[in-house]
């Protein structure tokens, strides 16, 4: 089953669970995924600091990694 991301995610955690998520990051401009400040947002905070929608880019990153996961 694939991993959850949710709002109060904490974006280290998320690419230290799932490394492959960071261009989608990049895509919403986090482009210093390796700043300690980077790493300790949440997805929520992340979002909202680069004006995404938080629940739309939940679900692209879910299903991302259920797809990565569904391929090994």
């Amino acid at each position: 089953m694939a991993v959850r991301i949710e709002k109060t995610t904490i974006i280290g955690d998320v690419l230290d669970i799932a490394p492959q998520t960071a261009p989608l990051f990049q895509a919403i401009g986090m482009h210093c995924l390796g700043c300690p400040s980077a790493r300790g947002e949440t997805v929520e905070e992340a979002c909202m600091v680069h004006g995404v929608d938080c629940d739309a880019f939940l679900k692209q990153v879910n299903r991302f990694i259920e797809a990565c996961e569904a391929n090994q």
